[in-house]
């Protein structure tokens, strides 16, 4: 199912954030553009498509300079963003440019997790969230891992790790292949979230590990961390490792 399907193409909503797999979402995006909205993706100077692991202030302040340039064909400007994380000073620049929409210019946002954001700045966006469509593979990757001991917890996070490090280079300044080690986290979470909740649809009397802690709010908590730059990805996902009990 096609989420776009029930937006109003004659009354479109500046800002649109959409939860969920960029790989997903971006083809259903531009389906959308082509054949409701009746523009060109390719060639078209008034269409921009731009994926970035982290939004800094220098990318949002560029995009705030392209918005706000006229059109050249007089017609809708679309900006499709795929982005896994932002900073603070970027959040602040979009929330500027959000508060005082641009006339005939609209924003479609992919994010793997809505929560990433501040409250005030989410509450700018028009929100669809495409969850539930999450891929097989990192499902059956995220049940696996429920059912391993410690040990091989901590041995599947290190080569986790490992493979989704050898085309990248995390110390790099600006880092902007969507399919990050931080990227590739988050979608590993929100699998894991998925598969937790449908155990304990079936099996409620499971109980955490750690007495206190919740190890719902443990996954929010590393999910929180690692949008946060310079956060160290392993070890989040480690703790992860001890506080989810065996199912």
């Amino acid at each position: 199912m096609n989420l776009l399907n029930n937006l109003d193409k004659n009354n479109l909503h500046h800002a649109y954030l959409i939860e969920g797999e960029h790989d997903f979402i971006a083809p259903q995006i531009f389906e959308y553009v082509e054949k409701v909205l009746k523009i060109k993706t390719l060639g078209n100077p008034d269409f921009c498509h731009i994926q970035v692991d982290l939004l800094k202030i220098k990318h949002a302040i560029d995009l705030r300079e392209m918005g706000i340039q006229k059109s050249f064909t007089l017609g809708k400007k679309i900006f499709v963003l795929s982005i896994n994380r932002f900073s603070k000073e970027a959040e602040g620049v979009l929330l500027k440019m959000f508060e005082e929409p641009i006339e005939n210019t609209h924003f479609f946002i992919i994010t793997p997790d809505k929560n990433i954001l501040t409250k005030t700045l989410l509450s700018r966006f028009y929100f669809i969230s495409s969850r539930e469509n999450l891929d097989k593979n990192e499902i059956e990757e995220a049940e696996k891992f429920i059912r391993m001991t410690l040990k091989s917890r901590i041995d599947f996070i290190k080569e986790f790790i490992a493979s989704s490090l050898k085309n990248e280079d995390e110390d790099e300044e600006d880092v902007i292949e969507i399919n990050s080690v931080r990227s590739k986290a988050f979608k590993f979470l929100n699998a894991l979230e998925y598969v937790l909740h449908q155990k304990l649809i079936s099996k409620i009397e499971v109980q955490p590990l750690s007495g206190k802690n919740n190890y719902f709010e443990q996954l929010f908590r590393v999910r929180e961390y690692l949008s946060q730059q310079g956060s160290p990805t392993k070890t989040l996902l480690e703790s992860l490792a001890i506080t989810i009990p065996v199912l």
